[in-house]
């Protein structure tokens, strides 16, 4: 680089730095590549080539762009970025400045182009004119004044011509209440043994005659509706019931249930949260004092006693936490059973960026302990893309997880997990996977690390987007079920043939050990046609030894009760 490069760069933004290349090739001769610095530009939108902001939108004009948009939206994109576009679970709103202020050629690009390894489909299998409505509705969300409302189930909708999965794996088509399933590493394909697909879930509004499905001798019922994306579920020691509803930045709490399974009572607890997901009370027993909250940045806490209806004082700051517009955002809380440690699971920012590379992978794809006040934070195990749901083994101490695994690989690759969580334990992210097996997209890094990558207790199919979990310790169900895990499974994007979307069981068979077999439990939520109606992700037991799931599909929560003979 020459002297007067140097300067340039050095002396003005990005913004104005094209020009003063373009000014500087015609001085110099032209040795200055302009695509290098549309490359490095990393202010970029999605790192959309500066060719596209001369692209504009050739429907702009047209009266029902917006309209015929907010339809589109509606049909292919609410499930995964929220019906007002504020975003679901990991998945980033679209009214921020960084979509405000890209252009409509960077839009139109990025829709059109997706980006599998980040969880984007490319939707350039819609006409380009229905690509261009989506860029207008997308454009008109700062002045959007309602809501678009999730369409109604249609009977037109066919699942195609997908081919019968092939065992050990499955689909929503075989799931059923009872049936037992387990994946071993012997089981897992190779790479790109099927294409990546791009099949996020069509959310429609629940019809009248769906309903989840339990086995036999149990009984499903609505417990809470007309919720704002109720997320992890937490019983108090009291019995009181809490839910964080993520997208509105509040606890609400539950107290009592009326004769037909219904919350006596409804109070918002916390309010003005970011993004909260994790709900742990501290210290354990029956008196409490604090209740602890995963915001998405930062640990809080909130003086707490049984009995309190809504916080009598504002969070206080615990520790942050890395955190990014983009990437995974749920941070879940849970604290050793002796109460001098805390956990807090990080998911990862990306699918599957080098940490080595991205400095926003740091303390990532984690889960870190501290002590309860914030201090001395250190990683407890790594390696794991992204652990939703933590939960201590009442039996045995140990920290459980339930993890999302990478996506992009194919239908089969790579199974999510529930596995008791290792000090100090490697779990393969983003180099290895299920032990000593590599990413081919990180082919010939970290060979150190091979033989310490640590194949989980329960491997799960994969793309399930496994979230909470607990240990069933209530006195309700058989006796069969006391100890056992339950897991609630958000359901697939990337998968051809839609997977998940139900609760499992993790049955341990009276011994503190998964054997690696699982158990469809709580089912129903994808209809027939694909559509999709559901997706739990919260479960608790309530005090009367009842399963409680919370469901961002339909703002619901749903009880789970046994019918004693």
């Amino acid at each position: 680089m020459n002297r007067l490069s140097y300067v340039l760069i050095r002396r003005f933004p990005a913004a104005k730095l094209t020009t003063c290349m373009a000014v500087l090739g015609a001085v110099t001769g032209g040795g200055f590549p302009l695509h290098a610095l549309a490359q490095d530009d990393t202010s970029r939108f999605h790192h959309a080539p500066l060719s596209v902001d001369d692209v504009h939108n050739p429907f702009a004009t047209q009266a029902n762009a917006v309209n015929a948009g907010r339809a589109l939206y509606a049909t292919h994109c609410a499930a995964c970025h929220g019906a007002s576009a504020q975003g679901t679970g990991n998945v980033p709103a679209l009214t921020g400045a960084k979509v405000k202020h890209a252009s409509p050629g960077a839009l139109f690009w990025f829709i059109s182009k997706g980006d599998i390894n980040d969880g984007m489909p490319a939707w350039n299998t819609l006409p380009e004119q229905q690509r261009w409505n989506l860029v207008s509705f997308v454009q008109s969300l700062g002045a959007a004044s309602s809501t678009p409302a999730a369409p109604a189930a249609t009977a037109s909708m066919t699942p195609g011509n997908w081919p019968k999965p092939k065992a050990p794996f499955t689909d929503f088509r075989y799931e059923s209440p009872g049936t037992s399933r387990k994946i071993v590493v012997a089981d897992l394909p190779a790479p790109y043994a099927t294409a990546s697909a791009g099949n996020a879930p069509q959310l429609v509004a629940r019809p009248p005659d769906a309903w989840p499905k339990a086995p036999p001798g149990f009984k499903v019922e609505l417990f809470a509706n007309g919720l704002e994306n109720p997320r992890l579920l937490r019983t108090a020691p009291n019995g009181d019931v809490f839910v964080a509803e993520t997208r509105a930045g509040r606890i609400t709490m539950f107290r009592g249930m009326t004769a037909d399974g219904r919350p006596k009572e409804t109070h918002v607890f916390a309010s003005g949260l970011n993004k909260p997901f994790g709900i742990a009370f501290y210290p354990a027993g029956p008196y409490p004092q604090w209740i602890y909250i995963g915001n998405t940045d930062q640990v809080v806490r909130i003086p707490y006693k049984n009995g309190d209806l809504q916080a009598e004082a504002k969070p206080e700051h615990v520790a942050d936490l890395p955190h990014s517009n983009d990437g995974h955002s749920t941070r879940d809380v849970s604290f050793s059973p002796d109460g001098k440690r805390m956990y807090v699971s990080v998911g990862s920012a990306s699918n599957v960026d080098d940490p080595d590379t991205t400095p926003g992978e740091k303390n990532r794809a984690d889960i870190l302990v501290f002590r309860p006040d914030g201090s001395d934070m250190q990683v407890y195990a790594y390696g794991i893309r992204n652990a939703v749901g933590l939960a201590i083994d009442p039996k045995t101490g140990e920290l459980w997880c339930s993890v999302n695994e990478r996506d992009g690989l194919g239908d089969n690759l790579v199974p999510d997990y529930i596995t008791h969580v290792q000090e100090g334990g490697f779990y393969g992210w983003p180099w290895w996977y299920m032990g000593a097996h590599q990413d081919p997209r990180h082919a010939d890094k970290h060979p150190e690390l091979a033989s310490k990558a640590i194949v989980p207790d329960v491997l799960l199919n994969p793309h399930n987007a496994s979230l909470q979990l607990m240990f069933y310790t209530g006195e309700q169900f058989p006796a069969e079920y006391h100890g056992d895990i339950f897991a609630s499974e958000h359901g697939s994007w990337n998968r051809s043939a839609r997977v998940g979307y139900e609760v499992i069981r993790v049955p341990r068979h009276d011994s503190n050990r998964a054997t690696g077999e699982y158990q469809d439990f709580l089912t129903g939520f994808v209809l027939p046609s694909g559509q999709v109606w559901g997706r739990p992700v919260g479960i608790t037991a309530a005090s009367d030894g009842s399963l409680l799931v919370s469901d961002d599909g339909s703002n619901s929560i749903w009880r789970v009760s046994y019918q004693k003979p």
